[in-house]
């Protein structure tokens, strides 16, 4: 229940059992987004997903986020205030795949939209662009559904580079990088910008050739 000294107050049966929902959801999550897949694939011919990934949150990072949210590491304050314990990133060609991709999430039934934030139209600081969703999940128990938060974070390839480099910096200068690599960041979180921005024209572009060509035979 702890790593590297960080302990979440509460018995290893209810860690356990809470980790067996967080990664139950992340299956569910991960089975939807794989029949939304086909079914795009086979109307549209086109799948706006790139790929997926997943995670499960450590204890360690768990801890830290409830002190620096001045909470108490406890089972019950991991539920009600730690959104992103159970991670799913989707990755895209392009922006308008995120907003599609999103619009469609939305739709499921099966899933409860908690809140939703456009790190796209209105990014971080320091440059992180992304789309995310926060959504409850109903995970199938033999006790019945019990909802369990997610996190969504939908993003393009450019967008996915750039945040796994940022990752690695804050960590390897434990959220203390020197200002020039920071604004070099933030450099290249335009020249990102600009790149998905050219990128989606010219697939808009492409699109409207071939339309146009259908149109002539």
């Amino acid at each position: 229940m702890a790593e590297q000294g960080a302990e979440v107050r509460g018995s290893v049966y209810d860690w356990q059992n809470l980790m067996f929902l967080y990664n139950a959801a992340i299956k569910e999550v991960r089975t939807k987004l794989d029949i939304m897949s086909d079914e795009f694939q086979f109307i549209y011919q086109y799948n706006p997903i790139e790929y997926v990934k997943s995670r499960l949150k450590t204890a360690e990072s768990i801890v830290g986020k409830l002190e620096r949210n001045g909470y108490e590491s406890t089972i019950e304050n991991m539920v009600e205030h730690v959104n992103d314990i159970a991670g799913v990133r989707v990755v895209c060609s392009f922006t308008s795949d995120i907003y599609r991709l999103a619009e469609m999430i939305a739709k499921q039934r099966e899933f409860t939209i908690l809140d939703t934030k456009d790190y796209i139209k209105h990014p971080k600081k320091s440059g992180y662009r992304s789309f995310h969703m926060h959504i409850q999940v109903p995970v199938q128990t033999t006790k019945g559904a019990v909802p369990t938060k997610v996190e969504l974070q939908i993003r393009t390839i450019a967008m996915d580079f750039w945040a796994s480099l940022e990752h690695k910096i804050y960590y390897k200068f434990e959220g203390e990088a020197p200002d020039y690599i920071s604004e070099d960041l933030q450099s290249c979180a335009k020249i990102v910008a600009n790149l998905d921005e050219k990128m989606l024209s010219l697939n808009e572009a492409i699109m409207e050739l071939e339309a146009q060509r259908k149109k002539e035979k």
